[in-house]
Parts: C-alpha cells; structure tokens; sequence
C-alpha cells in the first residue's frame, strides 16, 4: 500500500488506513469525524488549522499497523 501523505483527503485516509482514526483524533479530535470537511480537507490543511506539525502526525500514520 502507498504511504499516506499530506496532500491527502482525510476522509481517503481513514478508507485506505483506517487505524489512523487513532492518530487523527490524537491530533484533531475526536469532531473531526463528524465535520462535513473529513471529506474535502487534507492533512496538511487540518493540521494548519489545529497549529499541528503534519509530518509528525504523517510519520505516526505511516507507522502504525493496519490491524491496530
């Protein structure tokens, strides 16, 4: 599977990866899931938006286990 990266929809993300819902609520909450923005805005655009450095969440994502 490809690595996740900053450019990324959030909403892509948790399809393709869906045990990074734990590291984007670590960082954005657990709201974030529900806010109609899960399915147009990047990773990189929450992470400005919450004052989050994007490739320490983008590393963390990239390390976990799917079957986390």
């Amino acid at each position: 599977m490809a690595e996740i990266n900053k450019n990324m929809v959030i909403g892509d993300v948790l399809d393709k990866k869906p045990a990074a819902e734990k590291v984007i609520a670590k960082y954005f909450g657990n709201a974030c899931f529900s806010c109609p923005g899960v399915r147009m805005e990047s990773l990189e655009l929450g992470a400005s938006i919450h004052g989050i450095d994007v490739d320490i969440m983008i590393k963390e994502i990239n390390e976990i286990e799917d079957s986390e």
